[in-house]
């Protein structure tokens, strides 16, 4: 985690001087730019993330059939549902993988934001300091409004499980933000922006692609 937090610091480091030269040296904007640039990097885990969803969302239909009609042969089952994944070409791990990936830069990003060494206040729109938790809320409430509209995004059907989780896990990082720097929810929610907006154009051209195999 040092080698990559140094690298984050670094990169953060270069784009606070960015900022700098533009003439509006300034911490928060730096996260920003540092946060899209991520992203950037992360987009074709990003689209195969989504595109692996998206089939996942697809194929329920057929696998709810399945697992209604051999509920009680569970080796049955996991056969039909083999069979269903591979006619579909889905991979149901497929969608785990880029989040895998992406644990250790978040983790990175976490340390580095937390222990950097701040050459001057590091204020940012109505914080004073993005060193220390956001005093008003608005950033942790910021952080669970997206983490809850990502979710939402990308989720089609919901039984009770998957109703609790897009309930329990937006409050939960809202609460936890509540003790990190605002720097890093900052972080958080610029990421969180920035994926439902890829998220949406990749859903819009999928849509897209649909009707025109439709006609």
């Amino acid at each position: 985690m040092d080698f990559l937090s140094n690298i984050m610091q670094g990169a953060l480091n270069f784009f606070y001087n960015l900022t700098a030269g533009m003439g509006i040296a300034n911490y928060g904007v730096a996260i920003i730019l540092l946060t899209i640039a991520i992203k950037a990097l992360m987009y074709p885990l990003t689209v195969k993330q989504v595109k692996s969803m998206k089939a996942m969302q697809d194929i329920q239909p057929k696998m709810k059939e399945i697992q209604t009609k051999y509920k009680g042969n569970p080796e049955k089952l996991n056969k039909e549902l083999a069979t269903l994944y591979k006619e579909a070409g889905v991979n149901p791990l497929a969608g785990c993988l880029p989040l895998i990936v992406q644990m250790p830069f978040l983790i990175a990003i976490f340390y580095a934001i937390r222990d950097y060494h701040y050459v001057q206040s590091p204020s940012f729109l109505w914080m004073t300091d993005l060193a220390q938790p956001d005093p008003t809320y608005i950033l942790p409430v910021l952080s669970a409004l997206t983490t809850y509209i990502q979710q939402k995004q990308t989720t089609a059907e919901m039984n009770q499980q998957t109703k609790m989780m897009m309930i329990f896990m937006p409050l939960f990082i809202g609460y936890i933000s509540l003790s990190f720097p605002g720097g890093l929810v900052l972080y958080w929610v610029v990421s969180n922006i920035f994926q439902i907006i890829q998220q949406w154009f990749m859903y819009r051209n999928n849509s897209s692609v649909a009707r025109e195999e439709a006609r």
